[in-house]
Formats: structure tokens, sequence, C-alpha cells
């Protein structure tokens, strides 16, 4: 068998799927004795309310993250997860917000303990981003974050505003399945155009004096993938390959599922009527899924990277076959 890695690496990606089922059983069983232990400390007198609480408390958030992962049955839910975001139209508001998703998505893998690697990154004239694209790595990541497909509303006194005057801006997020080496996608070389370039940030040290660059085009389809965050351009290259293999397959699933546009142009206009969430922070403070109806109050939570009730929200919606064909108008605007 370890001569053959086409079938070792699936049996060990099974193994390792097993080991976390059976780990996730005696965790269970572990933390339901705790409680009972609380309990019979309870009945002989001890006072253990404040660690009796405690600990359901984190049973209960414990059996929540199970419970999402019984939700996670698609194909490609166990894979890694490629994240692009978009500011809207808006200059410098809507690309402030842009690396405030960028941010929150981030925080999010940390939180998880997943992987998060910058791929590409365009920074904005004054402040932001124009776009970004990332990899979070780990069990289940792209399942975990189906659901942030779609346009971010962010409603905020704008701090680049003199007047202090309330702003909405948009950004758009796209999130498609990293595909390994074991799925073949057919890419042929003369489909492709290869673009090289000179990557850099804010200067200094991150300015790279050579075309390291690479963003690759796919003809056909006009997918795009582009990375920079490597000094070789050959490993840029592979990194980008990579990512548009990911885009080509996501993008024949969507033809399969007989969708009625391609993959790209399904994407809603960046604007009013096509937002999945908002984000209010003045004149009240909320986060808000137009779809799920899900809401959070502590919205600073949820920009930290707290978004465990919208991924829930929606899996739960996608297993019963609720989710909204088209967008949903937001009945705050």
């Amino acid at each position: 068998m370890w001569a053959d890695a086409a079938r070792s690496q699936p049996l060990m990606r099974e193994r390792k799927r097993l080991e976390t089922l059976l780990a996730d059983d005696a965790e269970l069983a572990r933390r339901c004795d705790d409680i009972e232990a609380y309990f019979d400390l309870a009945r002989e007198g001890e006072p253990v309310e404040a660690e009796l609480k405690r600990e359901i408390d984190a049973l209960a958030e414990y059996a929540e993250k199970l419970e999402s992962k019984t939700m996670l049955s698609e194909e490609t839910d166990a894979l890694n997860a490629i994240v692009v975001v978009h500011p809207g139209a808006g200059g410098t508001e809507s690309q402030d917000w842009a690396e405030m998703l960028m941010r929150m998505y981030i925080r999010w893998g940390e939180r998880e303990n997943f992987k998060v690697e910058i791929n590409e990154i365009q920074d904005g004239d004054e402040a932001g981003i124009k776009s970004a694209t990332f990899t979070i790595t780990g069990e289940y990541a792209f399942g975990l974050l189906s659901g942030e497909t779609g346009v971010h509303r962010l409603v905020r006194i704008s701090p680049f505003d003199s007047a202090k005057r309330r702003h909405t801006s948009f950004a758009s997020v796209f999130v498609s399945p990293e595909i390994d080496d074991t799925i073949v996608i057919d890419i042929k070389p003369d489909d492709l155009r290869i673009d090289t370039y000179r990557s850099g940030g804010k200067g200094g040290q991150h300015v790279n004096t050579t075309d390291s660059a690479v963003r690759i085009t796919h003809i056909p389809t006009g997918l795009v993938a582009g990375c920079q965050n490597e000094r070789s351009q050959h490993k840029n290259k592979e990194r980008a390959m990579k990512m548009l293999r990911s885009r080509l397959y996501e993008y024949e699933l969507e033809k399969k599922k007989a969708v009625s546009k391609k993959l790209e142009d399904s994407k809603l206009e960046i604007g009013f009527g096509s937002q999945i969430r908002s984000y209010v922070l003045q004149p009240y403070r909320m986060a808000k899924d137009l779809r799920t109806r899900v809401e959070v109050g502590d919205v600073d939570r949820v920009l930290d990277g707290y978004l465990e009730p919208f991924i829930r929200g929606y899996l739960r919606m996608r297993r019963e076959g609720n989710l909204p064909a088209g967008p949903i108008e937001d009945d705050e605007v």
C-alpha cells in the first residue's frame, strides 16, 4: 500500500476521519461523566453551581460543533477552503470593509485552529484592500464556510468622512474547495494564459525586485487564479495552478447541477438587494443573516471571527432544503 500513493492517501484520510469520530465520542462521554460527578457533589451539599454551569455551557458549545459536522455530507465539504474577497463600489469605504471581512475569516480560522495562508492581496489606494485570496486549511473548512459566499453589507459611521455621516458599504466573498491531487482535472496548456508581474506590498523588504508573482487565466471559462506570496516564480505558479484546478472543479460541479449561469456569473451585483448578511454598527449594533434570519447582537465579536451561529443556521437550512433560491430583501434597509 505504501508504494501506491493513489491508494494509501484516501485510506489514511479515512483512517483520520474515523479516529476523529472515535475521539469526539470519547470526549462527549468524558464531559457527561464530569457533569454527573458535579451533580453527585451537589447532592452531597458541595457548592459547585458555578463549576456545573461552566461545564454544561462548554458541553452545549461542543455538542453544537459536533452537530455542525453531522450536517457536512457534501462531496467537497471535508476539503480546505479558498476564500476570495472583493470590495464593492465606494472606493476607500468598501476597500476598508473588504479588509475587515478578510480579518474576520482569518480570525475565525485561528479560532478553529486552522492554518491560514495569504495567496494574493492587492492593497487599497488609501486604506483596505482591492482584493484578497487566502486558503484556510483544516478538516471541513470548505463545508463550514460554504454558506459565506455572497455579498456582505456594513452600516457604520465612516472613519473616512470628516462630517461623521453614516455610510453603507458592500463587499463580496467567494468560497471554493481546494481540490487535492487525487481528483483529476484535465487542463490543456493551450487554454492557459500565464502572466508574471512584480509582487510587493507597502514598501521596504516586502517589495519584490523580480517578476515572481504569477496570474493564470483559463481562457475558455475566464477563471483566474494568482499567487504572489512566494519568492519563487515556480512556487507561485504551482500554487496558482492548484487554486485554478479547484475553481475549475467547482465550475464543473455547478454545471452538473444544471445551474443556469457560469460559476463566476452567478455572483450577484455587489450592492443593495443582493446581500446575504448585514453588519450594523450604527444606529444600533447587530449582525443579521438575511437567509436564515440568525441574529447576533455582539457584532464586534462577529467581526472578530465568531461565525458559529451563522454557520450552523446555514447548514440546518441546507439540510432541510429550505435555502432561498435568490436574494432576500433586507427589511431593515
